[in-house]
This record gives C-alpha cells, sequence and structure tokens, in this order.
C-alpha cells in the first residue's frame, strides 16, 4: 500500500496524519504547540520556539512513519497558520524564535504600515487586511530592535518553510504563504518592489515564491534520522491552512463554498481572477492566492462556536457537568441542543446579536458589541439557546450575501468542516436559514489531507486537483432546506438586518 504524508503546524497542536490514496486516515499523532514568553521585562511577548516546533513535528512523524513500511509513504507536504516566521543565517542557524501571532509587539509597526502605505493600496495590491502580526511588521521590528540580528540573516523563513527546510535543506515559500506577509503582488504573483523599498525591508531575505505542488526536495539523512523517513522521500509545497482544507473538500471550484467551522468561522471560495477592490477591502475579507493552481481563495472570518460556549457556560443548565468535553459536559450540550430543537423557529421573538468578540466580515467593527433582543417571560434556555444560533446563521448569511455582491460569488452548495457539526440543530438552521443545501462530508483531518494531496500531486499519485478530489471525497450528511421554515427565516432575517442595522 502507499501512502501520503501531511504536517500541520497549528496554534495548539503540530500535527502529523498520515493517509492512504484514497483520503483515509492510516495514522496520526499530536504534539503540543508551546506558546513561549522567555522575556521577564516584556510578559506579554509570545513566541514560538524553533527547537519545539522540529522536535514536536519530527516527534509526530516518527510516530506516524513507524505505523507502515516508511519506504510506502511517498511524499510528505506541510499546511499551517500563516505569517509567523524567523531569520536564519548562511549556514542555516536560527537566529531569534519565531514571534507568535499572539505578539502585540509589532502595534507601533502596524501604525506606521497604515500611516505610510494604509489600508486601501495593501489591499488593492496584495488582498491584505493590515493586521498586528504579519510577517512584513515583525522584519520592520527587527530592523528597529534587532539590527545586528538583522544583519545577520540570510533567509526570513515562514513556519511551514522553516519545517520544510528542516526536511530537506531547501528554501522556498509557495504563493498561499507569501500572500500573508504584505508584501506579495496578487496581480503579478511576486514580491512587490515599491512595498519592499518603502518598508526597507531586504527583498534577498525572502524566500522565493512558487506555486504548491511544487516538488521541493528530498528528505535528507539528518532529518529521516530525527523522523523516521526514509532518505530520499520526496517533500513538496503545501500551503495555508485553510487554502489547503478546500481541496478535499471541492472548495478549489468557484461555486462551492467551504465553512470551517470552529471557535471562529472561516467561509472561505474560490476565484478565477483576484477581486480588490475597495468595497471588498471593506468587507474585512482576504484575497490570497490559492493552493489550487491559477485560482484565487477569498476569505472571511468571524467569532462563531465561542458564542455558543459563551452561552453553555453562563446560562446554561445549572449543576449539568463541566465544560472539558467529559461525559457530563456532553450530556449538557446534548441537553441544551435538545431544548433549542424544542423551541420555536424565531425563538419566541428573541433575536442575538453575535459579534461579542467585535465584528469582522462583512462589516469590519472591532469594537461592536453581542445583545440579545426581543425578550420577554415567555422566554426560556431553549429559546435563548436556539437565538444564538439563529444569530450565527444569520451572521453567516450576511457574509454569503456580501460574497455575492462584492465578489460575484454566488454558491449551490456549502460544504461544513470542523467539530461543531456534530451539532445536527446547527447545521439544519444553516440550510434552513440560507436556503442552500449544507453537506458535511465524511472526511476526516481535512486541512492535513489537502497537504496530503499536494504531495500526491507534487509526486504524480494525482494528475490535478480535481483528480484528487475525486479520489478522496466521501459525502457524508446533507442537510436540505425545509421550504416552509426558509420561507419563515427570509422574514426573520429582514427583521434581524433591521434591528442591529
Amino acid at each position: 500500500m502507499s501512502y501520503l504524508l501531511g504536517i500541520d503546524v497549528g496554534s495548539t497542536n503540530l500535527k502529523a496524519v498520515l493517509f492512504g490514496t484514497d483520503g483515509r486516515v492510516v495514522a496520526r499523532h499530536d504534539v503540543a504547540t508551546v506558546c513561549d514568553h522567555p522575556d521577564p521585562a516584556h510578559p506579554e511577548w509570545a513566541v514560538w520556539q524553533p527547537e519545539q516546533i522540529w522536535s514536536g513535528i519530527a516527534s509526530a512523524v516518527r510516530a506516524v512513519a513507524s505505523t507502515v513500511d516508511a519506504g510506502q509513504i511517498l511524499g510528505v507536504a506541510v499546511t499551517g497558520m500563516g505569517m509567523d516566521g524567523l531569520p536564519i543565517d548562511k549556514a542555516g542557524k536560527w537566529l531569534y524564535p519565531f514571534v507568535s501571532w499572539h505578539c502585540p509587539r509589532t502595534a507601533p509597526q502596524q501604525t506606521w504600515w497604515l500611516e505610510h502605505i494604509g489600508a486601501d493600496e495593501q489591499f488593492a495590491r496584495g488582498g491584505n487586511q493590515v493586521w498586528t502580526f504579519n510577517t512584513a511588521l515583525r522584519l520592520r521590528w527587527m530592523r528597529e530592535n534587532e539590527p545586528a540580528i538583522l544583519a545577520q540573516t540570510h533567509k526570513w523563513l515562514l513556519i511551514e518553510d522553516f519545517v520544510n527546510f528542516m526536511l530537506c535543506g531547501e528554501l522556498a515559500t509557495d504563493y498561499s504563504m507569501a500572500s500573508t506577509t504584505l508584501l506579495f503582488d496578487q496581480r503579478t504573483r511576486t514580491w512587490n518592489d515599491d512595498f519592499l523599498q518603502r518598508s526597507e525591508i531586504d527583498r534577498s531575505v525572502l524566500c522565493d515564491p512558487l506555486p504548491a505542488g511544487t516538488l521541493l526536495g528530498r528528505v535528507h539523512q539528518t532529518a529521516a534520522a530525527s523522523t523516521g523517513l526514509k532518505v530520499g522521500t520526496p517533500v513538496v509545497l503545501g500551503g495555508h491552512d485553510y487554502c489547503c482544507g478546500c481541496l478535499p473538500t471541492g472548495a478549489f471550484e468557484p461555486g462551492v463554498l467551504l465553512d470551517v467551522l470552529g471557535t471562529w468561522e472561516m467561509v472561505v471560495s474560490a476565484l478565477d481572477q483576484p477581486v480588490l477592490t475597495p468595497e471588498v477591502q471593506r468587507m474585512g475579507v482576504l484575497v490570497d492566492s490559492h493552493v489550487a493552481r491559477d485560482r484565487y481563495a477569498v476569505m472571511g472570518a468571524t467569532v462563531a462556536a465561542d458564542m455558543l460556549e459563551w452561552c453553555k457556560r453562563e446560562i446554561g443548565l445549572p449543576n449539568s457537568g463541566s465544560n472539558n468535553g467529559d461525559d457530563a459536559g456532553d450530556a449538557e450540550w446534548a441537553r441544551l441542543i435538545e431544548l433549542a430543537s424544542q423551541a420555536p423557529i424565531g425563538s419566541h421573538g428573541v433575536f442575538f446579536r453575535p459579534h461579542m468578540s467585535g465584528s469582522f466580515c462583512p462589516v469590519l467593527d472591532p469594537s461592536a458589541t453581542g445583545a440579545f433582543t426581543g425578550l420577554r417571560n415567555i422566554a426560556n434556555r431553549g429559546d435563548l439557546f436556539r437565538a444564538v444560533i439563529e444569530g450565527l446563521n444569520y451572521q453567516f448569511l450576511d457574509i454569503i450575501r456580501a460574497f455575492g455582491h462584492g465578489l460575484g460569488v454566488h454558491s449551490d452548495k456549502i460544504v461544513v468542516i470542523g467539530g461543531p457539526t456534530k451539532n445536527r440543530l446547527w447545521m439544519q438552521n444553516k440550510a434552513d436559514v440560507t436556503g442552500i443545501v449544507v453537506e458535511v462530508p465524511d472526511m476526516e483531518e481535512a486541512v492535513p489531507l489537502g497537504a496530503a494531496i499536494l504531495a500526491g500531486i507534487g509526486t504524480g499519485v494525482y494528475r490535478d486537483e480535481a483528480d484528487a478530489f475525486s479520489q478522496v471525497y466521501r459525502p457524508g450528511t446533507s442537510y436540505v432546506p425545509d421550504p416552509q421554515a426558509h420561507a419563515l427565516y427570509q422574514e426573520l432575517y429582514a427583521q434581524y438586518g433591521s434591528i442591529f442595522k
């Protein structure tokens, strides 16, 4: 049997997942990602230590490689979080830890970037929102605070590119990861010389950008000893995590909407050309180069399941268990969902605005707040819990309508992945509110599977994304909109919009 390996560098876990070429999980292993605060003078500063990242990845890979004949692993690719990177010298020695996206140190550099380049021009060239943790701001911070280290820097490696370097010794990045830096031009898919010059960042420290799925190199002897992989195993360029999740779910094709559901909800669709207009910038979305060849990815994100966690914690059932995923906590979830299922459509007039952590898409307003309205003395816990679910799905409908108006993205299928897909009420309500079929595929580990697909494309296991999708996709549960419920929700959605406009 033949296998493909996907490595996922996440903020919570460092994960190695071994797949058959049919997309089924053969083995997986996780190691916790450790966020470190090493500077007593700045306890809020947060870093990832490169030793921990590499040792954790090596340990996870070794665990899964030991379950099979490692010679039958045809290729490996890496996916994970964006933005975070570190400097290495010409000998390949790292000079400073990864500054984590949790770290606030680059707030002054964000202010500089907004004043000297500006949010509008940044989006018009790079498709980025300017966030505190963008890569270019780390490079400016290094120039201003650690110039001696920057003077020794040969290359600045994004965290996935660091893992690739440790595996095979090659230096490159893919278009989707380059898109996270503030320095990439989406129309030419090259580094933006104008932004580099204005920000005083040396082009030579950046790795050359290449398409995802490019054969990068082969596992060398040192990496083989650490990971249990065979010397010579192909290493293929992966890419940004949410883009990789599009490959096994079909969302690399325009018309398919991927909903990555968790604490945050990331809504992703594919474009043939980048749409970099001021209207789209004001929606708070990102427009990145995709890991799918000749495609772009548009992504809007907002807080989602965290609202249900808040509702469960603060107004859930008293004395009914913990929030730690144990049996008692699971029973509490089941009971709350049962109560919400018994509540009528519209939750007895209760509406919930799910902006307790701010609003991010399609209205970018971090200062926005959440609210319940329409409360009367007939409202109970079931009504409140259902109102939260309905409010989250009205917010989701806001996003997909904005995608239609601003980007011309009109989807006839929603594919949802993530832990909350187990909440059948939420999934059926999503279909009823939007009027679109919601499909939860029979699939594990979609993001590392996307990386494994790129490994397969780069080694010739699959001809392209479509061929891989045809071999790995397994339909799961489909939620079909109820026509009567959808008609009611069209009226309720209009009320929601008038209340919270």
